[in-house]
């Protein structure tokens, strides 16, 4: 048994032991090829030094939208910042049971690690488990598996604090007023992500007196947007803010509030699109903010992989072993921030 292998057996069964102690956390959403190398980490530290080969497997749910396709291109466009990285990706599958044979044949080539963002979390935990258990270090990105033991480290975004970051932007900018009226354009409604964005919306508009009047689900889509928003705007005469989950199908939601010639409210967006950052900048519609999901989640969980089958940590944390789990934060973006996000955001 090679070195390496050795190692990444080890980790697996570390991980396993440790995995009572895993606190875990879950988002929908192509991009133009131009707009990766800007999403991808780079840094100058001995972690990034050349070490021993590692084989990744990685994948994910079809490229429907513009959050997942950067997702995958974002994960890609990580492993070739890396000479010792071969990564093999498998074709984008909204099919569970195709995704399940996906990660049968990452098993079977031997790879070192898979990171894989389940089209259903729950779904693939048993086969993430079985890859473990083969000492294939799993790294979880984004739509968690339903056990502890399926990976050794979970990439997650922040559902709740996106609907936080949201609410808060609105308390602030209401400036302590408590007869505005807010609505809200969710995703799906049976997904826990938009129940936990939902929540965390409602639970910080509450901190301020405030809560909201009119809701109406989409289902992550263009066309979805469009007729949920124009569903709302019938509903609801007069609007003082709108929160718009998804900026993907935040597209279709600004078709219908401009079809019906509506611009007496501040919107915000979700997900965190190059479209609508760069509305925001122009400054000459309703958007005027919006709350970042990384989609950047994957090409984390390339770098994860790759110290954790090498045996590195983190260069910035004493801690001598990769955390567990990593939950990226939910900024929200304004005209007076959007120059920092803008290099990173996916196109819708």
């Amino acid at each position: 048994m090679s070195t390496i292998t050795h190692r990444r057996r080890s980790l697996a069964a570390l991980g396993a032991a440790a995995a009572a102690t895993l606190v875990l956390g879950a988002c929908t959403n192509s991009t133009s090829d131009d707009d990766t190398s800007a999403a991808i980490g780079t840094s100058n530290t001995d972690n990034d030094k050349p070490g021993d080969k590692v084989v990744i497997g990685f994948s994910a749910p079809a490229a429907d939208h513009g959050w997942m396709g950067s997702i995958s291109k974002s994960a890609i466009a990580q492993a070739e910042q890396y000479d010792d990285v071969e990564l093999k990706v498998a074709e984008g599958t909204n099919d569970v049971n195709l995704q399940i044979s996906q990660v049968e044949t990452f098993i079977n080539d031997g790879v070192d690690a898979i990171v894989l963002l389940p089209f259903d979390g729950a779904a693939m935990t048993t086969v993430a488990r079985k890859a473990m258990d083969a000492g294939i270090t799993v790294i979880n990105v984004d739509r968690e598996f339903n056990s502890p033991f399926a990976a050794r480290t979970t990439v997650l975004g922040d559902n709740y604090g996106m609907g936080v970051s949201a609410g808060t932007f609105v308390c602030e900018d209401a400036a302590g007023s408590e007869d505005k009226v807010v609505t809200e354009i969710a995703g799906i409604d049976s997904l826990p992500l938009t129940q936990e964005r939902s929540q965390g919306f409602s639970d910080a508009l509450e901190s301020c007196g405030l809560s909201v009047d009119n809701r109406v689900a989409a289902e992550f889509t263009v066309e979805s947007g469009e007729k949920a928003a124009s569903n709302l705007l019938q509903a609801a005469p007069q609007i003082d803010y709108l929160w718009n989950h998804d900026d993907d199908q935040g597209v279709g939601v600004m078709a219908a509030i401009k079809n019906a010639n509506r611009d007496e409210f501040a919107m915000i967006g979700g997900a965190g699109s190059a479209n609508v950052m760069r509305d925001i900048k122009a400054g000459n519609s309703v958007l005027k903010a919006t709350v970042v999901y990384p989609s950047t989640q994957a090409a984390d969980g390339i770098k994860l992989a790759r110290l954790l089958v090498q045996g590195k940590s983190l260069s910035d944390l004493a801690e001598i072993e990769v955390p567990r789990e990593i939950k990226l934060t939910a900024p929200v973006v304004t005209q007076d921030n959007v120059d920092t996000y803008l290099p990173s955001a996916f196109e819708s």
